[in-house]
């Protein structure tokens, strides 16, 4: 089984790294000093669930060289979504199957567009891990969760074929018979909570604390709901309830890759958050203000700018 890593931040370099450990061929792309560091020093992640160094690390800034590959996790930021899959063209081969597991609704449709639909399978990570430093990988908590599908809903050989190997790498991990609703369910939680921890600059702990911060998480929840269920998806309205319930369980310091990228001065994913639920929302004639108000209070700050 050959596994190649399109974008090595938090998600794609902690997964990919899990997989390597455990003796897979993983291949990882990555760019500038973290390229560089992860050559010279090895991938490195620091985590509860258990401390890793890879060294040495196969990778690489040039896709191509890699040659023909069984598995793309993809996990690159959504706005270099459409170069990083014309980047990836030449792993692909009659078998490759490239997995999503990037933020946001958006990014399989974008996928299969470039790579084909029968190439493209969708999934979601459930993990706070970012790079702390070039070379290096930092988890905050314990949950680190994969599940992906098919986007026709088969249970296919080539998803048995992966979700073994993330198993025997000790990844919890499991595979959906309806992706798009487990995409969905993602989406829901991660705009409320990139949005409030991004808007407030505060952890998850002080925002659950807060009644007005909490009832805003709430509202923002409540709407990308209702966006869902006017585009035919089977949520229903107490799964904000259940979500909330999530969120009371998780570490207090936890926070979003949105807020570290608003801390660092990069690009956010504002557009395909907040401001996708908003521009959904008016295409469907579903009202959107809490997600509005977030998108306004963030967007002059959305492509790096402070």
């Amino acid at each position: 089984m050959k596994i190649a890593v399109m974008g090595t931040g938090g998600v794609g370099g902690y997964f990919g790294g899990r997989l390597a450990a455990a003796n897979f061929d993983v291949t990882f792309i990555a760019r500038g000093e973290h390229l560089a560091a992860i050559r010279r020093d090895g991938l490195k992640i620091e985590s509860e669930n258990g401390d890793l160094h890879i060294y040495p690390t196969k990778v690489t800034d040039v896709p191509a060289d890699i040659g023909p590959v069984d598995y793309v996790l993809f996990a690159v930021k959504l706005w270099d979504t459409a170069a990083a899959a014309h980047a990836i063209r030449r792993l692909i081969d009659a078998q490759t199957a490239v997995i999503s597991f990037q933020n946001g609704v958006d990014a399989e449709n974008q996928l299969s567009d470039i790579l084909g639909r029968a190439h493209t399978m969708g999934g979601i990570a459930q993990i706070a891990a970012l790079v702390a430093a070039p070379g290096i990988i930092r988890h905050t908590g314990t949950m680190a969760r994969l599940v992906f599908g098919e986007l026709g809903g088969e249970r296919s050989q080539r998803g048995e074929n992966l979700l073994a190997a993330f198993r025997t790498a000790g990844v919890d991990a499991d595979l959906s018979d309806d992706i798009e609703k487990t995409i969905w369910q993602k989406f829901v939680f991660l705009v409320s909570f990139s949005a409030l921890t991004s808007v407030t600059r505060h952890s998850i702990g002080p925002v659950r604390e807060d009644p007005h911060a909490r009832e805003l998480l709430g509202l923002v929840m409540k709407e990308s709901v209702a966006v869902a269920q006017a585009k035919g998806i089977d949520i229903d309205d107490e799964y904000v309830d259940d979500r909330l319930a999530l969120i009371d369980t998780l570490p207090a310091n936890m926070t979003s890759s949105m807020q570290q990228d608003l801390k660092r001065g990069n690009p956010l994913e504002l557009d395909w958050l907040s401001g996708a639920v908003v521009r959904m929302g008016q295409e469907l004639g579903v009202d959107t203000p809490a997600n509005r108000f977030i998108y306004t209070a963030l967007k002059l700050s959305k492509d790096g700018t402070g």
